[in-house]
């Protein structure tokens, strides 16, 4: 439309014609009606022809008889030829056979444009686009200590299983699925993590599983409940941790992932969920029973989770918050999931529990189906000391919990994928 080099200054029109015209008619008008009316200086070819005014731009448009639009014209005359030109435009007063009226709405600077959106591009380049020259001495240290970590990360056997540095020695280890998931727990410190790298698992985890304490840790999605529902056929799963629902352990924060060590349930809570009477689904042959004793572990194992800073590997520093096996297997403010299954078995309750596991409601078993009717989106899971069958499994799907733990579960046909079923072993 206009000359960036040249251009100045550029006019803004307005146009309305009492008929149908087009553009060639503007234009004509334009030319016409201004030709010969200022002199040879300000003539509007002649000073098109030199380049001192840029092509005439006409944008318009008729409906129900009449025609209106804008008119842009640029000019690299100076401030004062520009605004007679712009007056004299207005003297227009017919477009073809039409009435017709001419107004200047404005007259543009495009250098002062220009200034302001350098301006403008400037403030964003400040605050986006510089390196913010802080120096923080933790984030240094913190930086330096996570390339440690991720370079620690090691392999197992020959088929260079993701590893934590410390799986071997430590009496507790945690699956996890993939070996960005041990590098999210070395970056937190946390030592003892090995992968499984797919659903057909290794069979130097199953060894190890016999010899140490083992948590499952998956994703959770559908991948990571058909890994942890073939850790359960081969493999001596002491417990199960929980990821929340659709997020990957790879993508946990600090919290997110003590949090969920924190309320590991014994494997015996979680086994009916893959492994109860489904019609068409029927326990594998080599599928390991529960070992006596609901809750109990093999005294030969030790709860703990391996971690430390690098100057302090071994299993037994509990200068660091996740060193300490308290982190994960005591209570915290509020109780473990664990410690209310613990609680509402055998006292006929009910509790819905917030995603800290923070008690929302308490109720008698007899009153659960009204307290469900009222029940806020809060609620992530219910705790409750009486059979679920598949009608109330069916409405507390449909409230979107996450999981539920019960005496028990009959009838149920139909097992969402979307909720978690635990037996409160009693």
């Amino acid at each position: 439309m206009y000359s960036p080099d040249t251009t100045k200054y550029l006019i803004h029109l307005n146009l309305q014609a009492e008929g149908v015209v087009e553009k060639p008619d503007v234009v004509g008008a334009i030319f016409g009606q201004t030709e010969g009316l200022l002199g040879e200086d300000l003539d509007l070819r002649d000073l098109q022809r030199t380049g001192r005014v840029g092509r005439i731009d006409v944008q318009i448009s008729s409906k129900r008889g009449e025609t209106k639009g804008d008119i842009l014209i640029s000019s690299s005359l100076d401030r004062a030829e520009t605004a007679i030109l712009a007056a004299s435009l207005e003297t227009i007063d017919r477009v073809g056979p039409c009435v017709a009226h001419v107004t200047v709405e404005g007259i543009e600077d495009i250098r002062v444009t220009k200034r302001r959106k350098i301006v403008d591009r400037a403030k964003e380049l400040l605050l986006d686009h510089f390196e913010d020259g802080n120096i923080d001495s933790y984030e240094l240290l913190d930086e330096v200590r996570e390339a440690i970590r991720v370079e620690k990360i090691g392999s197992l056997g020959e088929d260079k299983i993701p590893a934590g540095p410390n799986v071997m020695d430590s009496d507790a280890i945690i699956i996890v699925e993939g070996r960005a998931d041990v590098i999210n727990l070395l970056k937190y410190g946390i030592k003892n993590a090995v992968a499984v790298e797919g659903t057909n698992v290794p069979t130097q985890i199953v060894d190890l599983a016999d010899k140490k304490t083992a948590t499952a840790f998956l994703d959770g999605d559908r991948g990571g409940e058909l890994i942890l529902r073939e850790l359960l056929q081969v493999a001596d799963i002491d417990y199960v941790a929980f990821s929340p629902r659709g997020k990957s352990v790879e993508d946990m924060t600090r919290k997110e992932i003590i949090k969920a060590l924190r309320n590991k349930v014994p494997v015996e809570y979680v086994r009916d969920q893959f492994y109860g009477d489904v019609p068409g689904e029927k326990r594998a042959p080599d599928q390991r029973l529960p070992r006596p004793g609901a809750g109990e572990q093999n005294p030969e194992k030790k709860d703990n989770v391996e971690s430390g800073n690098e100057s302090t590997p071994s299993s037994s520093d509990t200068s660091s918050e996740l060193s300490s096996p308290d982190v994960i297997s005591k209570p915290a403010s509020p109780v473990s999931l664990r410690d209310h299954m613990e609680r509402v078995s055998g006292h006929m309750i009910a509790r819905f529990l917030s995603p800290e596991f923070v008690v929302l409601n308490e109720t008698g078993v007899d009153e659960v189906e009204a307290a469900i009717d009222q029940m806020t989106a809060d609620v992530t899971g219910l705790v409750i000391d009486r059979v679920v069958d598949q009608k109330l499994l069916d409405r507390l799907v449909g409230k979107g919990l996450e999981f539920v733990a019960a005496r028990d579960f009959n009838g149920i046909i139909k097992r969402p994928l979307s909720i978690r079923l635990m037996r409160i072993v009693q």
